[in-house]
């Protein structure tokens, strides 16, 4: 909780200092569809779809999502709102679906147990930093990617001994129980000691704390950490993975992939104005991935 105060009281700061940066309509100013750049499909239809037809029954959607990831996926603790890129999308997806923002449910699902969620029907999907790979593809399916980026390293701002993952033997380097990051470090970089968390922040505490020498998860998570405390962290060195994040669904519902799929493919606009409104404030500038319709 700390932590999440904290967070949230320099991402508001921020969030002020950038104002200027925004642009008409900005989607991280507001959770109403009335200010997004998209409108809520009165007609949604998709006859096959397992997952759409519980959606229309419960007359909502519940997304599982992270919260503590600036400018991705953010819990303010004091409203309890959520906003970030990654929150962006979920949103886009539920207006595609016929669901308006105000019938959505933000759940958050640890990265641990997020296969889980989707398999027994906690969610309705998942969009939160979720790479796309072959082994979570035996247990879900994936629409996207829809952002693209790569495993980076966050350390003490004083610590001139790590400046990429060449520098990590006989350090220890922490990230998210069940993440793609930690086990790239386990599986590939011997003589590094593995240090795990559920959350990110939890790992970021412990880093400036001095119980571990480096954090690592996808670059795009590490540049808002080290944003909202310049004075304390940095990001070092090139990425070294390719990260494809994608919207987890429960395996074998193909026509609501294929539609989510579509809206990407054919939202190129709207996606670049959620972008612009949050993750593109970094001054970052990327461009849009190409869907994977395996």
């Amino acid at each position: 909780m700390k932590a999440q105060k904290r967070l949230a009281a320099v991402f508001a700061l921020a969030a002020v200092s950038l104002a200027g940066c925004g642009q008409s309509g900005d989607p991280s100013s507001s959770s109403s569809s009335s200010s997004a750049p998209y409108t809520v499909n009165a007609n949604a239809s998709l006859s096959g779809s397992p997952t759409f037809d519980k959606i229309k029954k419960d007359g909502k959607v519940v997304v599982g999502v992270k919260q503590d990831q600036p400018n991705l996926g953010y819990k303010d603790p004091a409203t309890e709102q959520y906003s970030g890129f990654d929150i962006e999308i979920a949103k886009w997806i539920a207006a595609d679906l016929g669901i308006a923002a105000d019938k959505i449910e933000f759940k958050t699902i640890p990265s641990a147990n997020r296969e889980n969620a989707i398999k027994n029907g906690d969610i309705d999907y998942y969009v939160g930093t979720y790479s796309i790979t072959d082994k979570r593809k035996k247990s879900v399916d994936f629409a996207g990617p829809y952002f693209v980026t790569g495993q980076s390293l966050l350390v003490r701002k004083d610590d001139s001994s790590i400046n990429s993952d060449k520098d990590l033997k006989g350090k220890t380097v922490c990230s998210a129980t069940g993440s793609t990051p930690i086990q790239n470090i386990r599986d590939n970089y011997p003589g590094v000691s593995t240090k795990e968390f559920d959350t990110y922040s939890q790992c970021v505490d412990a880093l400036k704390s001095k119980q571990v020498d480096a954090v690592t998860t996808d670059q795009a998570i590490l540049l808002g950490y080290a944003a909202a405390e310049p004075d304390a962290l940095k990001v070092v060195g090139d990425t070294f993975t390719t990260e494809k994040y994608g919207i987890g669904l429960k395996k074998g519902d193909t026509v609501l992939r294929k539609e989510i799929n579509k809206m990407l493919t054919e939202g190129g606009s709207v996606w670049t104005k959620l972008y612009d409104g949050t993750l593109g404030k970094s001054g970052n500038k990327v461009t849009q991935p190409a869907v994977d319709n395996y």
